[in-house]
């Protein structure tokens, strides 16, 4: 009985009392419910003192705040694929000719932080809070979000960081039955791949569909939803730090395999419950 009803509350209301006065919902019920969230309430003390307590609002969003979360966001990446064990692409080298940063993604606080961020879905851009993006600002870096072939080809770049996802939503907004790229994601990601090596970085709140792409992908990372200290990405792709995180959940290999979990007697994702390759950080090979 604990709901959320921001919209038609007042039908809300009168429908649960019919059905309370049709005893198809006992009004222990009701009193259970109210009595748990009142619990938390008197606990909290939020009669006594209803307002906020503004002694720590300096504190907000200060460096130690957003040093923790960079943190977090290292910790909670998953490098699925690595090239292969004789040759892998990550760490990144920095000593590099010209690097490109492309995708839907690498440029977009808004896209970063996802549903539940400033607005209810979200937004898109980077003028709403302040933060951090993916995209790496080094004077060896270019950013093209949709780079073509002749682009790429021109500036002979050493290698590609692409970061594509899904767009911010939030409760049934997020509904789907596709559970893909927003676009240009695949084509970007199928274009730049065939023509450098490429690390994509998936920005999203779930798996997405990445089967027909993942073999002209050098390297790929899921990133979920990092919030406004992306760099966290960066700090991992460059080595400054190790990944070490693992799959919370399955990863599928098309939408035609859901539902799906793990102990399945048919299961055949394309990244079990679990996965996340393990690298060391640049500091900790060098001292080795």
């Amino acid at each position: 009985m604990q709901v959320m009803v921001p919209f038609n509350f007042n039908e809300f209301i009168n429908d649960v009392m019919s059905l309370v006065k049709s005893k198809v919902i006992p009004i222990t019920r009701i009193d259970d419910a109210v009595s748990r969230i009142l619990l938390v309430k008197f606990t909290m003390g939020l009669f006594e003192n209803p307002l906020a307590d503004y002694s720590f609002s300096n504190e907000l969003g200060s460096q130690a705040h957003r040093d923790l979360a960079r943190e977090a966001v290292r910790k909670s990446l998953v490098l699925l694929k690595n090239g292969n064990n004789t040759n892998p692409m990550l760490p990144l080298p920095r000593k590099a000719s010209k690097i490109l940063v492309a995708g839907t993604h690498a440029d977009n606080l808004g896209y970063q932080c996802g549903g539940w961020t400033i607005t209810w879905q979200g937004l898109s851009g980077n003028k709403n809070t302040r933060g951090k993006l993916l995209l790496i600002k080094a004077h060896k870096s270019i950013f093209n979000e949709n780079p073509n072939a002749g682009f790429i080809k021109s500036n002979n770049f050493s290698y590609a960081i692409i970061a594509v996802g899904e767009p911010p939503y939030a409760d049934t907004s997020g509904d789907s039955d596709k559970l893909t790229m927003m676009d240009p994601g695949p084509a970007i990601v199928t274009s730049t791949c065939q023509a450098i090596k490429c690390v994509v970085v998936v920005v999203s709140g779930r798996p997405l569909v990445m089967e027909p792409y993942v073999s002209s992908i050098e390297a790929l990372v899921a990133a979920w939803l990092p919030g406004t200290e992306g760099q966290g990405i960066t700090d991992a792709l460059f080595g400054d730090h190790g990944f070490s995180g693992k799959l919370p959940i399955t990863w599928f290999r098309n939408t035609e395999q859901l539902p799906m979990s793990y102990g399945d007697l048919h299961y055949d994702p394309l990244f079990a419950y679990g996965s996340g390759l393990v690298t060391e950080s640049v500091v900790s090979i060098v001292a080795w």
